[in-house]
């Protein structure tokens, strides 16, 4: 399958929070521990960020029950308060890799925020996918919506 016919998802959401805020909340550890992940059952134990073209990220959960779950990847484009591009590969299956866009846009004191997640192993992990980063921006208006 070429990545062409690979499964991807679009969401895009209105975040009443300025451009710089939403950035920070993508690109920093700590703010990252606040919302990430698709559920409030949900904590975030480890948010590595290294923010240039190259570094890596690391993110591990770990939900109610105690398991974890670690997802990593590395920066591929960085355009300060506009996009983010990186890959995306769960631990447990790291020849599964994708690729993440964050493409951000202002609404006069809002943010426009379009999410890309593309070349997708198949259409369940598309579907799974689209379940939790639906979660996990609605966590993050939540958190965002805090300052405003």
């Amino acid at each position: 399958m070429s990545a062409l016919t690979k499964p991807s998802l679009t969401l895009k959401r209105r975040i009443d929070a300025p451009v710089e805020r939403v950035w920070q909340a993508w690109t920093s550890g700590e703010t990252l521990k606040r919302w990430f992940g698709p559920s409030d059952t949900l904590e975030v134990t480890v948010a590595d960020v290294d923010l240039r073209i190259g570094g890596h990220y690391r993110i591990v959960v770990r939900g109610s029950d105690g398991e974890k779950h670690e997802v990593g990847g590395i920066y591929r484009a960085i355009e300060p308060h506009a996009r983010l591009v990186f890959t995306w590969a769960w631990a447990s299956t790291p020849e599964r890799e994708s690729l993440v866009t964050v493409a951000l846009a202002a609404d006069g004191n809002a943010t426009i925020l379009t999410l890309t997640h593309e070349q997708f192993a198949d259409e369940p992990a598309r579907d799974r996918h689209e379940k939790g980063w639906t979660g996990c921006l609605e966590k993050l208006a939540r958190h965002l919506s805090q300052y405003a």
